[in-house]
């Protein structure tokens, strides 16, 4: 593809060089280092003058210095005169506790589903997946459920959380019947695993066979990896928006669901003119 450039920080290269190589393109030289006060420095290392530039930047790791170097390398493709600067954000920070649906953004936005690929894992690796129930950990889950047990035609439930305070969950009651049936947690985002693995144990208590979780975006922060190896479920699947190489060398139940081959067709067609929303139906090969 012609006048066009993609770039990476150092948040997420490997999720980029894959990106890259679906697009049978080279990623931008760039150099990033800081001062010896913790500055942050950027230096674009080729001309971007009149190209349709592209940043991946994923929210991981030292998400504060993360953001700040993305702002850093738009700016100076910006001043060196970058036609236009899109920036790729596989996992979006500071939205874990963000309840605004819409109306966010002053700029053009296209909000991405891991969906597709989601259920081209279930069918690919669980193959009792026609008798699967598919289950949300919390009740604010629930339209994410529903529209993957529609299109995979199966039932679904969830399982409803009584709180004694904010932070305390007293304790989990499951709104629907998994017994002889292979449950399939699924949730947006996971961190300390806290939820997501006392919920598998509640399945496996209400007859559930065996238990899958899906996660799309897994921070396992804290005490996760041991909560995970400690938990009933047969695996946790999570989408690669965030680096899981080292974390998956200490927990094997972890398995990653590539979803380069989405934002790598979500780069072409924004570049080409073409409709982005065709992705919400489609996995590109």
């Amino acid at each position: 593809m012609p006048n066009i450039k993609i770039f990476s920080s150092s948040s997420h290269q490997d999720l980029a060089q894959k990106i890259a190589n679906r697009l049978a393109l080279e990623l931008g030289k760039e150099v990033t280092k800081k001062f010896s006060n913790q500055e942050t420095c950027v230096e674009i290392g080729e001309s971007v003058r009149g190209e349709d530039v592209y940043i991946m930047e994923s929210g991981c790791g030292e998400i504060n210095d993360s953001l700040m170097e993305l702002l850093i390398m738009i700016n100076a493709c910006k001043i060196a005169s970058a036609s236009r600067i899109t920036a790729v954000i596989p996992c979006f920070p500071y939205a874990q506790k963000d309840k605004k649906v819409r109306g966010f953004f002053d700029i053009p936005v296209d909000n991405l589903y891991a969906e597709r690929a989601v259920l081209k894992w279930i069918k690919e690796n669980i193959s009792e997946w026609r008798n699967c129930m598919i289950v949300s950990p919390d009740a604010g889950g629930a339209k994410r459920v529903t529209s993957i047990a529609d299109r995979l035609n199966v039932d679904f439930a969830l399982i409803h959380k009584e709180r004694k305070k904010a932070s305390e969950v007293d304790r989990m009651v499951l709104v629907g019947d998994v017994k002889d049936r292979t449950a399939i947690l699924v949730d947006d985002m996971a961190d300390t695993c806290g939820t997501i693995c006392h919920a598998a144990d509640k399945l496996l208590s209400a007859g559930a066979i065996r238990v899958y979780a899906i996660l799309t975006h897994g921070i396992f922060s804290g005490p996760a990896i041991t909560h995970i190896n400690n938990t009933c479920s047969e695996a946790v699947a999570v989408t690669n928006t965030i680096p899981q190489e080292d974390k998956m060398k200490h927990c094997p139940k972890i398995q990653v669901i590539d979803i380069s081959m989405i934002l790598a067709e979500a780069i072409r067609r924004t570049h080409s003119g073409e409709s982005v929303s065709y992705l919400f139906s489609h996995v590109p090969l």
